[in-house]
């Protein structure tokens, strides 16, 4: 299926043919219906429409809420209640009637304009409920149970927006509510669901990613995960005190490892599902390369000496119970490095592609670097080098595919490898001028020649294509 903007850019260029007596109006005619050149009025007057339906329903959201607000205290509590839930139903009710198929392109808008509409009235009933019955509660408290309300509506009505709602709302409760955990207090079903947020993320939001076959669902719920699981692990080792520098060096290597690994070798097929032109193989490696960017660049500081080396006690066993996410995290990796090795042997037994073994032997390196205090001074330039690898293997990539993201990312890597050399270590100006120069220097040119590469790649891959059509 083209774009919409291919399509509008095409009809300009067909409009400039038949001006210019290349095609007739036959050939324009069949490349209108091919194309639809029709519909593209209808469909930035829809576009149009649903921007006017979604601003007219948050105002009509602001209005009631406004309205109830001015009123709030001379109504009694049952009128309250009832006002509350004939609203939220009577909202949701009508954006279900207009938006069920088969409904006509403005009535669906409409409707789902309404569901929107009518998550938000969850939140403020949800709110306004325990005001109503005097029933206290933390600012994260009501963004999970929002989410989760939203979250139910998304799995019900299959809706792609409703499910991002409430993963951002999800994720606004637990960035909330991850400091209850630094406060002694007795625990809860709400701290459990912060502690234990990657796999409910995990159980919840990526199997509605493939309900809805949303990338932005599964690029989010992906996002929160590694997320979530980071914080945890980080607040796991928080307590010096407490925790043995074996403890700090496994975990360490845990949360330095274990997301890139899941996210590269992950794969639809783990879960035996076809989705016909649609997969998230590429949003999870792509994620997967960036989070090994970030963790080069981040650790190619020199650092490592100022590592605090104090011995704790052992954790105590009960301790390691709020890990259940890392275990079925860990599991999960593991059985997609197992599959990944099938999938890509053609021989029947398990062997891993070049591309695969270098991206394994990275993340297998740097977690056993950060794990081990050993290494000192040494793991610094270490890093630095697996980052200019790293940097040069973007670069290659996209020179060989044409790729400019890949090329740009390489080279924005090497820059910053470059440029924060300079600035971490002690040089007089005039050195860190000239490298800012050489660098900027080296953007250009290389932009530049990039572009007539590609230019050059294009030409000769078209001219291939006509050769073999004449032959």
């Amino acid at each position: 299926m083209v774009s919409e903007k291919f399509r509008h850019q095409l009809r300009q260029e067909v409009m400039g043919w038949q001006a210019e007596g290349l095609i007739d109006e036959e050939l324009y005619a069949e490349l209108a219906r091919r194309y639809q050149f029709a519909d593209l009025a209808d469909s930035a007057r829809n576009r149009f429409v649903a921007i006017l339906i979604g601003l007219g329903s948050v105002l009509l959201g602001l209005a009631a809420i406004t309205f109830v607000a001015a009123n709030w205290q001379v109504l009694s509590k049952p009128v309250k209640v009832v006002l509350l839930m004939s609203l939220f139903a009577g909202v949701n009710a009508a954006g279900f009637y207009l938006w069920r198929p088969p409904a006509p392109s403005w009535q669906a808008r409409l409707g789902k304009g309404l569901l929107l509409f009518g998550s938000s009235i969850l939140g403020a009933n949800f709110a306004l409920m325990s005001q109503i019955f005097h029933q206290s509660g933390s600012v994260y408290q009501l963004f999970l149970v929002w989410g989760l309300g939203v979250l139910a509506m998304a799995y019900s009505l299959r809706l792609t927006f409703l499910g991002i709602l409430a993963l951002i709302l999800t994720g606004i409760g637990y960035g909330s509510g991850i400091m209850s955990f630094l406060i002694p207090r007795e625990v809860s079903g709400f701290q459990l669901a912060i502690a234990h947020m990657p796999l409910l993320v995990s159980l919840l939001g990526i199997p509605l990613a493939y309900w809805c076959r949303s990338r932005w669902l599964f690029g989010l719920s992906a996002v929160l995960i590694v997320a979530s699981l980071e914080v945890n692990l980080l607040i796991f080792l928080a307590d010096f005190s407490n925790y043995s520098p074996t403890t700090r060096g496994i975990t360490s290597a845990i949360a330095t490892s274990l997301p890139p690994a899941l996210l590269w070798a992950y794969r639809d097929s783990l879960w035996n599902i076809s989705l016909e032109k649609l997969s998230f193989d590429a949003i999870a490696r792509n994620l997967s390369l960036i989070f090994i960017s970030t963790s080069l660049y981040f650790f190619s500081f020199n650092w490592w000496d100022a590592r605090d080396a104090r011995m704790g006690s052992q954790i105590e066993l009960s301790d390691w119970f709020g890990l259940i996410d890392l275990v079925f995290l860990s599991a999960v990796t593991i059985w997609a490095w197992w599959r990944l090795g099938f999938l890509t042997s053609n021989t029947g037994s398990w062997r891993l592609e070049r591309q695969s073994t270098l991206i394994g032997a990275v993340i297998l390196v740097s977690g056993t670097i950060v794990g081990v205090d050993a290494f000192g001074a040494i793991a610094t330039l270490i890093f630095n080098i697996l980052l200019f690898l790293f940097a040069v293997a973007f670069i290659r990539r996209g020179l060989a595919t044409g790729n400019r993201r890949g090329f740009w990312g390489g080279l924005l890597l090497l820059v910053l490898q470059i440029a924060s050399r300079m600035l971490e270590y002690e040089t007089n100006l005039l050195a860190k001028a000239i490298a800012l120069f050489i660098c900027g220097f080296g953007i250009i040119g290389a932009g530049l020649w990039f572009e007539r590469h590609l230019h050059t790649l294009n030409t000769n891959t078209l001219g291939s294509t006509h050769d073999q059509n004449n032959s």
